[in-house]
């Protein structure tokens, strides 16, 4: 299987089609990258190309890099999923999450999709948490799951630095894993790096492009759990507010991971070599187990759809008989990964031994990666 011609061309049609300001796609096949692509620009005037060493924010795809440094930390600490998380956050399980897990918090099933607390930052990690430790759970204990756009990196942020000796997360994914594989990827970029960040662009409608109604329909109503999860807690709600060096340098494990293609692409690689690179262990298998094993499915609150998570990563969805429902993964039934808002996505296949990643400045509407992302997977496995 090698469909990186067909990805060429995916990727060069999604210009041609004027979808795309910028954006790079790449692909590691067994322990090497097989193809890298890069192309237009960095910014909406269209004046810095987009090239090899440019950022880019990945939106929740960073929900990946987070839930991996969770499992990291997990393993580590010797603390299975089974676990109750207010065993070493005790703070956490009050009002009502005495029970809840690690494994019901990473496959968003802990009711905490949304902050009842108002005028709470998006950039004050502490205040958060403590809200995080007073909210009363959305529904009752396995009741029913929903994604938490927003407070699921503070809660996976707050889990790692109690199991860390108070390490925050972003941090701790530069030593764990950013340094070691020599990843150009950051969640809290350092100031050094800012030169070469591209500038995200608001979503526009964009002829043929769909949008997932019924989630249009809940975010339209202020009331609804969809539209609080989305902005609890409060503040960056416009893309453009991205862009500003001080959010660019803020360490938000939902939602503000920035770096290249070719290493995000690169971490999944690891994780679909097994959690093993260069001669290093990164994870045990038990653990890699973990990401490929759906916890959860269902109806999601939420994202109003079907979603499917493993421990913190999202999976194809399946039918009674075992089809996918989706393939943004591709069609291996054990691939794992997570997506961004505005398009971007990335995942593993240990099945063929592949890391994916798609990044973009041009965002686009709606709740999944759409015909842009979704051609580029089409292909590769195409080939």
């Amino acid at each position: 299987m090698n469909g990186d011609e067909g990805v060429r061309g995916a990727f060069a049609e999604n210009f041609a089609r004027g979808v795309e300001v910028g954006a790079a796609v790449s692909v590691w096949r067994d322990g090497a990258e097989a193809l890298s692509l890069t192309g237009g620009w960095r910014d909406a005037a269209r004046s810095v190309p987009w090239t090899a060493d440019t950022l880019v924010l990945v939106w929740s795809a960073t929900k990946g890099l987070a839930s991996a440094c969770v499992l990291h930390a997990l393993e580590r600490a010797g603390v299975p999923l089974e676990a109750r998380v207010a065993e070493f956050w005790p703070e956490f399980g009050r009002c009502g999450k005495e029970s809840i897990t690690v494994g019901q918090v990473l496959s968003h099933r802990a009711g905490l999709s949304a902050l009842d607390a108002r005028d709470l930052s998006l950039l004050d990690h502490d205040g958060v948490a403590r809200a995080i430790e007073a909210q009363v759970p959305e529904w009752p204990e396995g009741g029913t799951h929903g994604y938490g756009p927003r407070t699921f990196g503070f809660v996976a942020d707050e889990m790692v630095r109690r199991l860390a000796g108070g390490m925050p997360l972003g941090a701790y994914f530069r030593a764990h894993f950013g340094e070691p594989l020599g990843l150009d990827l950051w969640i809290g970029l350092p100031e050094a790096e800012h030169g070469r960040v591209a500038q995200m662009l608001p979503a526009k409608f964009i002829a043929g492009v769909e949008v997932e109604d019924e989630f249009a329909r809940a975010m339209a109503r202020p009331d609804s759990l969809t539209r609080r999860a989305f902005s609890s807690p409060g503040g960056l709600m416009a893309a453009s507010a991205m862009n500003a060096p001080g959010v660019r340098a803020a360490a938000l494990p939902s939602l503000g991971g920035i770096g290249s293609a070719s290493a995000l692409a690169k971490f999944y690689a690891m994780l679909a070599a097994g959690g093993a690179w260069a001669g290093r262990r990164y994870f045990a298998a038990h653990t890699v187990g973990q990401m490929t094993r759906t916890l959860s499915q269902g109806w999601d609150g939420v994202l109003q759809m079907e979603t499917a998570f493993s421990a913190g990563f999202m999976r194809d969805p399946v039918d009674a008989n075992g089809l996918k429902m989706r393939a943004m993964f591709g069609p291996s039934a054990r691939a794992f990964g997570h997506p961004g808002a505005g398009g971007s996505l990335a995942f593993a296949d240990p099945e063929n031994g592949i890391g994916f990643a798609y990044v973009m400045n041009q965002m686009e509407p709606g709740v999944l990666p759409k015909r842009r992302a979704l051609a580029l997977v089409e292909a590769l496995y195409a080939g």
